[in-house]
């Protein structure tokens, strides 16, 4: 695990979707460390329990939650509006949720493709969308969690690579439109990170990690905190002038030919 970096998050509100597991809970802790206030959603209430305990021990000001489906808005804008009356005008948005599975395009259902779309895609709209009236301005930051396929076609993904591909133009045209008021929006682009529900579905077998492993130009999978500490630096003061980005965190993922490596 690295040293996380000494930025100050005290007195900063953070509203995060689908940060009760994997690199979006590493995230939420980054923030509990810096002194952040913190509100979490995801589905499952018990996981958002979990988490807002965790959250608690790890250092937050404070630390709440909800159980969400940000596929509805209604309800994603109800949780929006909770965390601003417990906790104050949002400073920094992270939009989490997703959903993957591999199969191929001529097999797939079209309900399983409109699942992906809607947790990844509308999803990241309904939270950012909800956001933005709460949104401290000027300084808010906005973050989506994209993916190398977003911008690569990948097999057996054509259903992740529309929606992130969707997602990175999200986050593009609200940095556009935003930028005005002083909200900055970006997005991060993880690669193969190790101990994440994504990798075990992604690459099940050893054969499949090691190559994708050399298909990477840093020849290694990268950890949780390697995106929780880009996520804390693109909400800083650092990053002030930062907006429309798609950071790539990804070891190199888009350099060379692993968008192949589950093609055994």
């Amino acid at each position: 695990m690295t040293q996380a970096p000494t930025y100050d998050m005290k007195g900063k509100t953070c509203f995060m979707s689908g940060a009760t597991s994997g690199i979006n809970e590493q995230i939420a802790r980054r923030f509990a460390e810096a002194g952040a206030k913190v509100f979490v959603v995801s589905r499952s209430i018990e996981k958002v329990e979990a988490t807002v305990a965790m959250l608690k021990e790890a250092g937050a000001e404070a630390a709440d939650g909800a159980s969400v489906d940000a596929r509805s808005y209604p309800d994603v804008e109800a949780a929006v509006n909770q965390c601003a009356e417990k906790f104050g005008d949002i400073d920094m948005v992270l939009a989490g949720q997703a959903g993957n599975f591999p199969a191929g395009a001529a097999q797939m259902s079209a309900n399983a493709f409109k699942s992906v779309v809607d947790i990844d895609l509308l999803g990241t709209f309904n939270v950012f969308r909800s956001a933005i009236h709460k949104a401290r301005r000027p300084g808010a930051s906005f973050i989506a969690i994209t993916a190398p396929q977003a911008t690569q076609p990948w097999l057996f993904q054509a259903h992740v690579c529309a929606a992130k591909a969707g997602v990175n133009m999200l986050v593009k045209c609200c940095a556009l439109e935003w930028g005005i008021e002083g909200v900055r929006v970006n997005a991060i682009s993880p690669g193969p990170i190790e101990g994440t529900e994504g990798m075990a579905r992604l690459a099940p077998s050893e054969e499949m990690r090691e190559k994708y492993r050399e298909a990477l130009a840093l020849k290694r999978f990268g950890d949780r905190d390697d995106i929780a500490d880009a996520a804390l630096w693109l909400s800083s003061p650092g990053a002030d002038y930062v907006t429309g980005t798609i950071l790539e965190v990804e070891g190199g993922t888009t350099l060379g030919d692993a968008s192949q490596a589950m093609k055994i």
